[in-house]
């Protein structure tokens, strides 16, 4: 039976592939200036993590072990460059703004890290899902790093002025490699400690039983 609530809360909160696992660093760091690249790489990170889990689980049986990560990057590859050249044919901004961290989805940790931890050894549906609670949990992360640095470096989100108009002067630190790296620290952090008190809260309950 496969368990899409805990499915579901691994992606988005105990192992969130940004806060918790810290994967694919790079996309997370440099596209995430404004909340619309979030969400677009997160939309087109999904949809590679679910075909390629699909199609790695599909053929596990078939693979052998010493080709194993050829064979996975071979077909993430494929699934990437499909998926690019339908950005590139219907949201031609996305594609721009994004350039180069589309392909570079290939080498994405979190692609190969799901291919090798979960599609290679589960079934069909359960590794679609897996993909799709992972990307989801990467989509979050990603959207909510861009509002912030958006928000506060540019006084902007999705494109709408929201803070400007009230005389706020922008932080456009936020907006540059070094405010990427602290606001994801903050927000790091602050998952953690949520974590660690959930847990401990958990711990508690179950030695008063």
């Amino acid at each position: 039976m496969v368990d899409i609530k805990k499915m579901f809360k691994n992606g988005l909160i105990t192992e969130n592939p940004t806060f918790v696992q810290l994967l694919g660093m790079c996309p997370t760091l440099a596209i995430t200036t404004e909340a619309s690249n979030g969400v677009g790489m997160g939309v087109a990170v999904i949809l590679v993590l679910m075909l390629s889990n699909f199609l790695i689980s599909l053929m596990r049986k078939f693979i052998p072990s010493q080709v194993r990560i050829a064979s996975y990057i071979v077909i993430i590859s494929g699934v990437v460059t499909a998926i690019q050249l339908l950005i590139k044919a219907y949201v031609p901004a996305l594609d721009k703004s994004l350039g180069l961290f589309i392909p570079l989805i290939v080498v994405n940790c979190i692609i190969l890290a799901r291919a090798e931890a979960f599609a290679s050894k589960n079934g069909v549906l359960p590794s679609v899902l897996d993909g799709l609670f992972m990307g989801i949990g990467f989509t979050f992360a990603l959207t909510i790093l861009a509002c912030i640095r958006e928000l506060i470096g540019a006084g902007t989100l999705f494109g709408f002025d929201i803070l400007n108009r009230f005389g706020y002067e922008p932080i456009t630190f936020f907006v540059q490699p070094a405010g990427a790296f602290i606001t994801l620290g903050v927000l790091v952090a602050a998952v953690t400690a949520i974590r660690q008190k959930a847990e401990a809260k958990k711990d508690k309950e179950v030695d008063d039983k």
